[in-house]
């Protein structure tokens, strides 16, 4: 597996370029800015970009979608059915958090409107890139249509906002929930397997094992 990482947006932001190294295929997970940078280390490394694999609709993940679909247009974009609202609302984000309008553009999350979805993700689904083999687990809590990425040979897995390295995702923007975001760490992520390599939507990479150990947020729960 290759996986050559982009750390974006004022949010430093975690994209991930991830490749079969087999066949060259690829996919782009949450791309939230810097298309053209992307765009040139797939070529770089003469990689097919085969989709654009969204965790969740948060502007600091998507920023990039419509850039990046551009530059590699036979890539379709995937998102779970259940965050398209918030994917759509994209040039309203920025207002959520409280950012005076006429700042936008200066810190770089003044956006377009989208482009269209070409699918949408399935729990349990198993998707192919070349080689490699990824189950999507629809994990609920930091927004409503959250997923990993679990490529279970590999022992890796891409996990968006729900589990970080000594933290978890907010749950205070629109369809956050800390009660769904707990049951899916303890019933989607934590059954994975303590040797299993978290890589996170902002941050260092983890392991299920270190965080269920050490992790405040889950030590001090029962469950975990």
């Amino acid at each position: 597996m290759i996986i050559e990482e982009f750390i974006v947006t004022p949010f430093q932001q975690n994209a991930r370029i991830v490749a079969c190294e087999k066949t060259g295929r690829a996919i782009c997970i949450d791309p939230g800015d810097e298309a053209a940078r992307i765009a040139r280390a797939l070529d770089r490394n003469n990689l097919t970009l085969q989709a654009i694999a969204l965790t969740h609709a948060h502007m600091d993940h998507i920023g990039a979608v419509g850039a990046l679909k551009r530059l590699k247009s036979d890539a379709e974009i995937i998102l779970h059915h259940a965050d398209e609202e918030i994917y759509h609302a994209l040039p309203e984000q920025p207002a959520w958090l409280g950012l005076p309008r006429e700042a936008w553009r200066m810190l770089g999350v003044e956006y377009d409107a989208p482009p269209a979805v070409d699918r949408y993700w399935t729990e349990g689904e198993v998707y192919a890139v070349g080689n490699l083999r990824f189950e999507i687990l629809h994990c609920p809590g930091h927004s409503p249509g959250h997923v990993a990425l679990f490529e279970r040979r590999e022992r890796k897995l891409f996990a968006g906002d729900c589990l970080f390295a000594g933290s978890i995702g907010r749950t205070d923007l629109a369809g956050g929930s800390m009660d769904e975001l707990l049951a899916t760490i303890a019933n989607k992520i934590i059954p994975l397997g303590d040797d299993v390599t978290v890589y996170t939507g902002h941050g260092p990479a983890t392991t299920i094992g270190h965080e269920r150990h050490t992790n405040p947020f889950l030590t001090g729960t029962p469950a975990f």
